[in-house]
């Protein structure tokens, strides 16, 4: 870990349910593809085109799995900044200084209940990016933004942004 850098977490969708239904949509994707372009027996009622069905097997049966097994959220605290991505959504950090950090504190959370599962979600308590769990460190910003960050080391995670915060004022003075 480089000398600035405080905490880092990266944490990916691996929770069995999301496990389960890529491995449902690829084993469909895979089945419609094999009987219908193979075996030569239309797949459904109202059969695709090969070429649309080949075009369905690219996007849901490749692109959508990876782009859910590349999926992570990413949280980095320097000396003088936090950084924040969720990838493969956000291509580059939102990245904070700590100076536009008012607060922060470890909260516990529903998903479900209060943003209505997982990902970039919104809810009561402002933007949240929850991977898993139902822990995580709320954030408020000076402009009055609010962000909540699921992690699964939230008290590590407020640690590192205590410890950015008071640097803050030691090199201050």
């Amino acid at each position: 870990m480089r000398a600035d850098v405080l905490f880092t977490e990266r944490q990916y969708f691996r929770q069995w349910w999301v496990l389960l239904f890529i491995a449902g949509l690829e084993a469909l994707m895979i089945w419609a593809f094999v009987q219908q372009i193979v075996m030569g027996i239309p797949w459904g009622d109202n059969p695709a085109s090969d070429e649309l069905l080949a075009a369905i097997l690219i996007v849901f049966g490749i692109l959508f799995p990876l782009m859910l097994l590349s999926a992570r959220l990413e949280v980095t605290v320097e000396r003088t900044r936090l950084l924040v991505r969720f990838f493969p959504f956000q291509v580059r950090h939102r990245v904070t200084g700590r100076d536009d950090l008012l607060g922060h504190e470890v909260v516990t959370y529903s998903a479900l209940r209060e943003f209505g599962g997982a990902g970039i979600r919104y809810g009561r308590r402002g933007k949240a990016y929850i991977v898993s769990g139902d822990r995580g460190v709320q954030l408020t910003f000076a402009n009055g933004d609010r962000l909540l960050l699921g992690s699964r080391r939230a008290e590590e995670l407020d640690a590192a942004l205590t410890m950015m915060s008071s640097m803050e004022r030691s090199l201050g003075q």
